[in-house]
């Protein structure tokens, strides 16, 4: 059975984010088993879900630095507005969030 790079606790966004790309490639070359296929399907979607934690943390990380009326710098949580409008438009539309990811 082919073994998988397993995506290592301490891997960056870049890094999965690059090995995800060789996945995909690899996976729409045609030149692959199929069970190699289910084994390159699953690694890719364990580095989805890393690039997607990954993403949360920095989002909640962020902090937009904007200046009041005085010209001081004051410090603001980031508020991702396009999500929120996002969810609100499919709550409106009754909709339920998809967090489905595929790979192609």
């Amino acid at each position: 059975m082919p073994t998988a790079k397993k995506p290592e606790p301490g891997q960056n966004f870049e890094s999965s984010m690059d090995r995800l790309e060789e996945i995909v490639e690899q996976m729409e070359s045609g030149k692959m088993m199929l069970e190699e296929l289910i084994v390159r399907y699953e690694e890719g979607m364990k580095l989805v879900k890393v690039c997607q934690e990954r993403l949360a943390s920095a989002e909640q990380r962020i902090e937009i630095i904007t200046r009041n009326d005085a010209g001081k710098p004051i410090v603001k949580d980031f508020e991702p507005t396009v999500e929120k409008q996002r969810a609100a438009k499919s709550d409106e539309k009754g909709e339920t969030a998809n967090d489905e990811v595929r790979l192609f």
